[in-house]
């Protein structure tokens, strides 16, 4: 099997269909963690141990500060990786300590006697798993030509949408039978499952990828490091930020529906198996996805990103008020389908933008601030679980009018701030790479 190296060896020797797969892979496995954690296997674990009228509150008291431990931490491992000079390269050594730690922590998901458990152990698989994401983020930018890292970008979020769509349709199934109380292995069943996809992806990584060798481990103490991980020059990286706070809002939007969808399903519409039509409603929009990612990505690489994302931002918007307008769930699953299309056109465009606008020598930590505003999207978007109880408890139902009313918004705001973006990229001044 060829080695991937470094970026002047792929020039030389071509990239072809296989090396996009083995340096996004990684994706599949924490795509398929975090979409079954946060659409199914939480929301129905939390119900062992919070009262039914507070579910939405406690959902977002679990949640947020775990998220913020994951835009902590995410950065500060990039940057740290950016800066590191292993003998077996600067990203693989935190892929392989952050996913082990977390295939160790998954299984209090399931020993979790009481919310507090719950809650330690949510933290402690955002600070590992966010571990190996960060460093990992680095490896579009460090080894994929300039020229096709559109085409990468899709293939990473063509990875993530299936890893994220094959567990919540399986899990979903399997989470069902246990909210039914037939049993907890089928809690263990699903966890054992992930953790196995952690560890073969994770093997697969660190074996496929060969990054050019470094010496002296890491090459900045702590503190500078931290002080470093937030730092950005705002008058040089404008265009930057105006890239952040769009993606924080799309994803606000999409975070927000993906959050309620379990509730929203059975509440609203009165499913009788909430967690297998959530899964329908996901595999529906992954189909959507799966039509636009790739395209949508390769695309870029010729007509420019913000087109492309600003369109993708738009549509989503039509796919929230048709869910406004007819309730039904057929009507659902057909916006299921258009809000798919949309975020697969969105995710592989916006992350090509995120790869064109990171400063040399530091792009894992700029990867970890563009997936700041993602986890941050997560974290905002779980604020409104308590305005949701409030409005049902006004009006059955009303608090979820409230919710889709302000994905609407996130979803065009954040497409009109693509339109600030005005080309320029800042590359910033190069660190010194890692000795060979």
């Amino acid at each position: 099997m060829r080695e991937l190296t470094s970026n002047a060896g792929l020039k030389a020797k071509g990239f072809g269909p296989a090396d996009y797969v083995k340096v996004t892979i990684l994706g599949f496995s924490l795509s398929a963690l975090w979409q079954s954690l946060h659409t199914i296997i939480l929301p129905a674990r939390l119900l062992d141990f919070v009262a039914e009228s507070q579910k939405n509150t406690y959902l977002t008291l679990l949640s947020i500060p775990g998220q913020l431990l994951a835009m902590v931490v995410q950065p500060i491992a990039g940057a740290i990786s950016d800066r590191s000079g292993f003998s077996w390269g600067r990203r693989r050594p935190y892929i392989l300590v952050g996913t082990m730690l977390a295939i160790l922590f998954l299984p209090g998901i399931g020993l979790a006697g009481s919310f507090a458990i719950l809650f330690a152990t949510y933290c402690l698989l955002q600070v590992s798993s966010n571990t190996a994401q960060g460093p990992y983020q680095g490896f579009i930018p460090d080894l994929v030509p300039e020229g096709k890292r559109g085409r990468a970008s899709g293939v990473k979020t063509l990875l993530e949408i299936i890893g994220g769509a094959i567990a919540v349709l399986t899990i979903g199934i399997f989470m069902d039978r246990y909210s039914a109380g037939e049993g907890s292995g089928w809690l263990w069943l699903t966890l054992g499952m992930l953790g196995t996809v952690l560890l073969i992806v994770m093997v697969a990584t660190v074996v496929a990828v060969k990054e050019r060798p470094g010496v002296g481990g890491i090459k900045l103490s702590v503190l500078p490091t931290l002080l470093q991980s937030f730092k950005i020059d705002l008058r040089a990286n404008r265009d930057f930020i105006w890239f952040l706070a769009s993606r924080l809002l799309v994803f606000m939007a999409f975070a927000t529906i993906q959050q309620r969808a379990f509730y929203f399903l059975r509440d609203v519409i009165g499913v009788a198996n909430p967690g297998a039509a959530t899964g329908t409603f996901v595999a529906i929009a992954v189909v959507g996805m799966l039509a636009t990612v790739y395209p949508a990505g390769r695309l870029s690489d010729r007509i420019g990103r913000k087109p492309i994302a600003t369109s993708a931002a738009l549509l989503a918007s039509i796919g929230v008020l048709v869910i406004i307008l007819s309730q039904s769930y057929s009507s659902i699953l057909i916006a299921a389908g258009i809000i798919g299309v949309a975020m697969g056109a969105f995710s592989s465009t916006n992350w090509a933008l995120a790869t064109d606008l990171v400063a040399k020598g530091e792009e894992a930590k700029y990867l970890g601030l563009a997936n700041v505003a993602t986890t941050g999207a997560a974290v905002l978007a779980h604020l409104i679980g308590p305005v949701i109880d409030f409005f049902n408890a006004q009006s059955a139902g009303l608090g979820y009018q409230v919710m889709l009313g302000a994905c609407f918004v996130y979803f065009i705001v954040g497409a009109l701030l693509l339109l600030k973006i005005k080309g320029q990229v800042n590359r910033g001044s190069p660190a010194p790479p890692p000795s060979p």
